[in-house]
């Protein structure tokens, strides 16, 4: 077994607990004990790190050193939004001695540990697509996907900016591909597969959100995908919950069923229902189950 600090970000503890839940049943079998970190706040996303960039600094050091403090060398994550900004963070502090000073120095004053840098911040989908982690994947997926037609989505901050993420080609990924073959399944390809979906301009930009939105989830029905699957609770919020946008506005009802990526691999590894939580999703993700069922 692999300990590992576990931060499952504000999604994962709010209104996509299923990716919570799914994982922490499932790390068992793929290897990882989780230490989950109680004491810890939202990595602050894109917002607080473009309008107080030094608080955004504070915000992810803490993390990162209640996570050190635990006495593993790897902070895992469940979101691409939170692996950016631990990971950039991370970097900053690293390589500024003066900086880590001064904000362990803010910390400690607060009574928050201080951090070495001692931590590497590594997405799930990372530990298991590769090395030790893989192999026991393939071994974990007995139960199998049985030919499902699987349209993996990446999104953009688990892949951009490469330099900061380094775990593969931007352009060409394989991670997700792997994992499904390794399940059972068949990866579909699709070029919008690394694309955003959209999520960080729903708010200011609804229209032009969508329209990225869509782009993803037609071509993945085109090509025969039975499902989707993401490594973001972002993403997924985004490809689930606002297929109901997609239908208002263009009258077209997709009706993709959208997993995360500790669901997919749960339910070739045989986790319970009660461990997958399918019913929290928006899109019913039923034709999929009855599928495995024939």
């Amino acid at each position: 077994m692999r300990t590992v600090a576990y931060y499952k970000g504000c999604l994962a503890s709010l209104s996509a607990k299923e990716l919570d839940i799914s994982t922490q049943a499932l790390a068992p079998k793929v290897g990882l004990e989780l230490i989950e970190l109680e004491r810890v706040t939202c990595c602050g996303a894109g917002d607080i790190h473009e309008a107080e960039p030094d608080y955004y600094l504070h915000l992810n050091e803490r993390i990162l050193a209640y996570a050190e403090e635990t006495g593993s060398d790897t902070l895992m994550t469940v979101c691409n939004v939170c692996t950016l900004n631990l990971r950039q963070a991370n970097h900053q502090l690293r390589g500024d001695e003066a900086l880590l000073e001064r904000v362990n120095a803010n910390l400690e004053s607060v009574g928050a540990p201080s951090y070495s840098g001692g931590v590497d911040v590594q997405h799930f989908l990372w530990l298991v697509s590769a090395g030790d982690g893989y192999e026991l994947l393939k071994d974990a997926a007995h139960k199998g996907l049985k030919g499902l037609k699987i349209a993996p989505f990446y999104g953009c901050q688990i892949l951009r900016p490469s330099k900061l993420l380094g775990f593969e080609d931007p352009d060409r990924p394989e991670s997700l591909e792997r994992i499904i073959v390794a399940c059972g399944g068949e990866p579909i390809d699709y070029p919008a597969k690394i694309k955003c979906c959209g999520f960080p301009i729903i708010q200011a930009r609804e229209e032009v959100a969508l329209a990225e939105l869509i782009q993803p989830i037609e071509q993945a029905k085109e090509a025969g995908a039975d499902a989707m699957v993401t490594p973001c609770p972002l993403c997924h919020l985004s490809l689930d919950a606002w297929q109901s946008k997609l239908l208002k506005e263009t009258g077209r009802d997709f009706q993709m069923p959208v997993l995360h990526l500790s669901q997919l691999i749960g339910v070739a590894a045989g986790l319970e229902s009660s461990e997958l939580k399918f019913k929290r999703h928006i899109v019913s993700v039923e034709p999929v189950v009855d599928k495995l069922a024939v």
